[in-house]
């Protein structure tokens, strides 16, 4: 650990699971905590899903979305992946003194959309204002509260040959958002979106889904790694099985990413047996969110790295974590 605190430790790669494992779950570790899903699943006589997420996202509007969409998507998310229905949403915010009330409204009117869109209610909630140079516009705070529908879902399931899917194309949030930020122009959007219909799709198409996860910081490698480092053996994926968008691309060429690492806010990742990878996709494509689905990889024997990809050329890449803040404030 360092002395101070950096943007690195908040960018989903090695610096926040180190946060994590060496002050956190030694401090706060609990039978609920310590798995580390996106959401914690909850004992009790009707087992409850309840996930919690911050965020800072700048700007607050970006290409095809904004801070509002995004609060309602990336909790309603982590609440299905872990086989959740989720019905409740809290919202607080914390905004920052002069921040424009007409944007404010833009935000909150996303916020409604979304949630209808999603079908979940926002049943409590806060807001603070901080003075002007203490906050940085708004900041959002969500939790979310389901019903697990459909349980066992596990990194520690995968086996191998088990068949790694992709709902579609990768880096579009994260190219989307630096592409706001850098100031250039170009179509290329957000894919901000709920995902509990095409979680409910798949699980419920019959294949034996082992895990479902939604690429948000870190981007599919940094996901991948984390299904690795959980089940103890490796993951072979082939370059242009991954359907990656040309102007996700290109943005990411101009700016010198990689878009295996840029965040997804509408995507889900998931790993099923391998004889179900067709079923799960014909599931998948069912739903507006799984149109471009795509097996990406396979599952292997433990090859002494985590994530290894077959380039373009014919070589052989290992994917590791993200390291350090390639895409710091994305969400």
């Amino acid at each position: 650990m360092d002395d101070i605190v950096t943007l690195d430790y908040g960018s989903g790669g090695k610096k926040t699971s180190a946060l994590i494992e060496k002050l956190l779950l030694p401090n706060l570790g609990n039978a609920e905590l310590n798995p580390l899903g996106d959401g914690a699943i909850l004992q009790g006589g009707e087992q409850l899903v309840f996930s919690t997420d911050s965020f800072v996202v700048s700007p607050c509007f970006f290409p095809g979305g904004d801070i509002g969409e995004l609060c309602v998507c990336g909790t309603v998310n982590d609440v299905s992946v872990c086989g959740g229905e989720c019905r409740y949403l809290s919202l607080a915010f914390i905004i920052e003194e002069g921040f424009p009330f007409a944007d404010l409204e833009r935000i909150v009117a996303s916020i409604r959309a979304t949630a209808e869109r999603a079908g979940v209610k926002i049943v409590t909630g806060d807001t603070k204002v901080v003075e002007k140079g203490r906050g940085d516009g708004i900041y959002i705070n969500t939790a979310g509260i389901g019903v697990l529908k459909y349980p066992g879902l596990s990194t520690k399931n995968i086996r191998k040959g088990d068949a790694v899917l992709l709902s579609g194309t990768a880096g579009d949030h994260g190219a989307a958002v630096m592409l706001s930020r850098s100031g250039l122009e170009g179509a290329l959007v957000s894919d901000a979106a709920p995902l509990n219909g095409l979680c409910r799709a798949v699980l419920e198409s019959g294949a034996r889904v082992r895990v479902l996860r939604d690429p948000t910081r870190g981007g599919v490698a940094t996901t991948l790694n984390e299904f690795t480092e959980d089940c103890g053996l490796s993951i072979s994926l082939r370059e242009s099985d991954i359907p990656v968008r040309e102007d996700v691309n290109a943005i990411c060429e101009l700016l010198g990413l990689d878009p295996l690492y840029c965040a997804n806010e509408g995507k889900l990742l998931c790993v099923v047996d391998g004889e179900d990878a067709e079923l799960a996709l014909e599931a998948m494509r069912s739903v507006p969110e799984g149109k471009n689905a795509a097996k990406i990889g396979t599952v292997t024997e433990n090859r002494g790295a985590g994530v290894l990809l077959e380039t373009a050329f014919g070589g052989t890449r290992i994917l590791q974590k993200l390291s350090g803040a390639q895409l710091p404030r994305i969400c």
